[in-house]
């Protein structure tokens, strides 16, 4: 017997076979427990479905210069606080309870080699869906990925000990608050931030000691809310309370470091600190970063944060300036020349 097909026939076929997988995941009998796993087939085609999708999409979205190599201190704290759970560390399983998902989070160490740069970069700053992998919550942070994706590039092949020096476990685990912080809260910040409020030495990562305990404050609060953009410091921020954040301004600020240094023989970023260029109408860096004003503290503070921060705020050269962030800082960053950041970043450095 011939069976004719129509265009008839095959709507009615393709309605009945919809109505049949709306029947079937309306009835429950779709097992979506994380205990069943996925048959074989299914994890090898969602795999291999993921892999193209990120080699094909990080080939356009994700910048050529998608590491950087010499700041990892933020990166390996970021991973502490927000990554080791699911992927484990060097010397340190993942723990079960994360383990248990489907899928379970890959182990870095030797995942990570299968990745090129880019496509660690896309994978950090998109996530990857139905895997549990998150996006990177600050959308405009593309300076803390690409720290990232040096770190977890150096995972394979780190040691126990870079580990735990690098997010400051051996520094931070004795660290007593005299202002009542407790050792473990104020250890957490010490791992990134120093237990003297200098930064360790990192260029991306400010001086604290010396800084006003309300702009301090106001910056916790502001990191913890989301207003202050960094998934580094947001995740950090979100999990202290009022009163520790109270109490961790109180600590930091009242440590030696900021204010004072006397300003470096600059000229050209003197006269940007103290007049502005008017014809670009650029303000006085000293009409708003005073004492009189409830602005951050910025003589003393390192040079290379400094310029980091300003060119972060100019955004990246292909998007035009009206889709940039239209705040303060970030207008202010814009019309500052190019060629004065660094000069004016170690002008406001000064000498100590």
């Amino acid at each position: 017997m011939t069976i004719r097909i129509t265009w008839k026939r095959a709507i009615l076929t393709l309605f009945g076979l919809f109505a049949a997988g709306m029947l079937y995941a309306w009835s429950g009998l779709f097992n979506v427990a994380a205990s069943s796993g996925h048959w074989p087939i299914t994890d090898w085609f969602l795999h291999w479905v993921m892999r193209n999708s990120v080699k094909t999409r990080s080939a356009f979205d994700s910048p050529k210069d998608a590491r950087a190599d010499q700041d990892l201190v933020s990166a390996a704290g970021h991973f502490a606080g927000a990554c080791a759970a699911c992927h484990g560390t060097p010397g340190r399983r993942p723990s079960p309870v994360m383990q248990a998902a489907t899928p379970p989070a890959p182990d870095l160490a030797v995942n990570a080699k299968q990745w090129t740069d880019r496509q660690l970069y896309w994978i950090l700053d998109h996530g990857v869906k139905f895997s549990g992998m998150p996006a990177w919550p600050a959308r405009d942070r593309p300076d803390e990925i690409r720290r990232m994706v040096a770190f977890v590039r150096a995972l394979p092949t780190m040691s126990v000990a870079r580990y735990d020096a690098l997010v400051g476990a051996a520094a931070g685990a004795g660290t007593t608050g005299p202002r009542g912080v407790q050792d473990g809260v104020l250890a957490g910040c010490a791992g990134c931030h120093g237990a003297d409020g200098q930064g360790r030495g990192q260029p991306d990562i400010p001086i604290l000691g010396g800084q006003r305990p309300a702009y301090l404050l106001a910056s916790l609060q502001g990191y913890a809310t989301g207003r202050r953009h960094s998934a580094v410091m947001g995740n950090a921020a979100a999990a202290l309370r009022p009163e520790e954040m109270r109490r961790l301004a109180a600590h930091f600020a009242a440590m030696p470091g900021l204010g004072s240094t006397a300003p470096a023989n600059i000229p050209a970023a003197r006269l940007i600190v103290e007049r502005g260029l008017p014809d670009r109408q650029l303000p006085a860096c000293a009409s708003c970063h005073t004492s009189s004003k409830p602005y951050p503290v910025l003589a003393g503070q390192r040079a290379s944060y400094i310029a980091q921060r300003l060119r972060q705020w100019r955004g990246e050269k292909e998007v035009v300036d009206a889709r940039k962030d239209q705040a303060v800082m970030p207008v202010i960053a814009r019309r500052i020349p190019e060629e004065m950041i660094d000069p004016l970043a170690r002008y406001l450095a000064g000498t100590r």
